[in-house]
């Protein structure tokens, strides 16, 4: 019997979705990349602390910024409030927002 060939889809889906605020104005940013762009993404997702606890909770009119992240080999969620979102958070946050702006 033969294996399988490795999947070739290599591609990466991070989508943010921002809630709350004194409005509620609900905001959301997606990027998918494929090849060779899906390595830069990879990277930026790995760096998170997907699974470290947290104590914080969102106060009253803050943001909550709900994080999903596709690649060929897992899927992660999170959900941050406003002051979790620093460090590699913010970095993937960023980049998401820049990037879904130059395909708009």
């Amino acid at each position: 019997m033969s294996e399988s060939p490795p999947p070739t889809d290599v591609r990466v889906v991070i989508a943010i979705v921002r809630s709350g605020g004194i409005a509620g104005i609900r905001r959301q940013w997606r990027v998918e990349a494929e090849a060779p762009d899906a390595d830069d993404w990879i990277a930026l997702i790995d760096r998170c602390p997907w699974d470290q606890e947290t104590d914080a909770a969102p106060g009253a009119d803050c943001f909550v910024w709900t994080i999903r992240a596709r690649t060929p080999s897992e899927r992660r969620e999170r959900d941050l409030s406003d002051a979790e979102v620093d460090g590699p958070w913010r970095a993937l946050v960023d980049a998401v927002r820049e990037a879904s702006k130059r395909t708009e």
